[in-house]
């Protein structure tokens, strides 16, 4: 308990006869970033909402900081929700100053960390305009600005890269490094595998409710063995999909992610391409995030 930021016990939580969250067990590590993966409408709002005391579990135990989730340790924890919530007509340094004294900062402590935070995120020039004037992606910032503002321990992000350009998500990535090695934990909920791949040290997916898997990323990995095959070549590969042993791939035309069977041998695929295609690389890799994902929900996912 000493060393978990958040700790999960057997939680459930249903909304009717739709059971939302089942039966999840899980420890968030103190000092982590640690990514909360899955498919949209896998769980994972309901059950960071449950850790933000917003719904309560049905049944099992939630722990933050070590403490039961409730208004005690709230003041420890920032929190960007997937759904924005801002007072549309305050100016924004008003509504942040607003939003630190809930936190129970100073008015001028607060207006002060809000002024250097909106001129770190770009939003500078913007502090005296209304909310409602903001565009989407300024309004986004504005509200992650609310979630820094009082230093928490443990920041929780829900979806935060949605929407944003490339410059702004590599903006919010720095942002989200340099506060995980000041010493805040970072939980974040995305279905962007790439983005969790490089930011996270520790992962869970969830899907359907149940958790699929958890671990570091090596562990994760290494659980599903080097069993893909980065393929660079000339000429048209579409063949290779129908290959014995390949259960699956990734075509970006001159470039393919090959998914092999459990036991299948790479070289039997290399001899194959070198017969037909002009190669120019062939590298045998962990499967990424990516490839784990589709492995383990993209059977489970609703069908259209």
């Amino acid at each position: 308990m000493d060393t978990a930021a958040i700790t999960i016990r057997d939680v459930a939580k249903s909304f009717g006869e739709f059971r939302a969250v089942d039966g999840i067990t899980l420890d968030i590590p103190l000092g982590d970033i640690f990514g909360f993966l899955g498919p949209n409408g896998a769980g994972k709002t309901t059950t960071i909402r449950m850790i933000m005391d917003i719904l309560r579990p049905d049944s099992g135990e939630i722990r933050v900081l070590g403490s039961m989730p409730d208004d005690g340790v709230k003041d420890r924890v920032g929190y960007l929700p997937e759904e924005r919530g801002l007072y549309r007509k305050m100016k924004v340094i008003e509504m942040l100053e607003f939003q630190g004294a809930i936190k129970g900062m100073a008015p001028a402590a607060a207006r002060k960390a809000a002024s250097s935070w909106l001129d770190r995120l770009e939003l500078g020039d913007w502090k005296e305009k209304k909310v409602e004037e903001l565009s989407k992606g300024m309004q986004q910032k504005a509200q992650f600005v609310a979630s820094v503002l009082a230093k928490p321990d443990l920041l929780i992000l829900d979806e935060p890269f949605s929407g944003m350009d490339p410059v702004n998500q590599d903006l919010f990535k720095d942002v989200i490094l340099d506060l995980n090695r000041s010493g805040t934990t970072i939980l974040f909920s995305t279905h962007q595998m790439d983005t969790a791949e490089k930011l996270c040290k520790r992962i869970a997916l969830i899907n359907r409710g149940k958790l699929k898997v958890t671990g570091t990323l090596t562990e994760v990995k290494a659980g599903f063995g080097k069993n893909s095959v980065l393929l660079e070549f000339e000429g048209d590969g579409s063949f290779l999909a129908t290959l014995p042993g390949i259960v699956g791939v990734d075509d970006y035309g001159q470039y393919q992610e090959i998914r092999l069977a459990a036991g299948a041998d790479p070289q039997d695929l290399l001899r194959a391409a070198t017969a037909r295609l002009r190669i120019r690389r062939f590298e045998i890799v962990s499967p990424t995030l990516h490839n784990i994902f589709i492995e383990l929900v993209g059977g489970e996912l609703p069908q259209a």
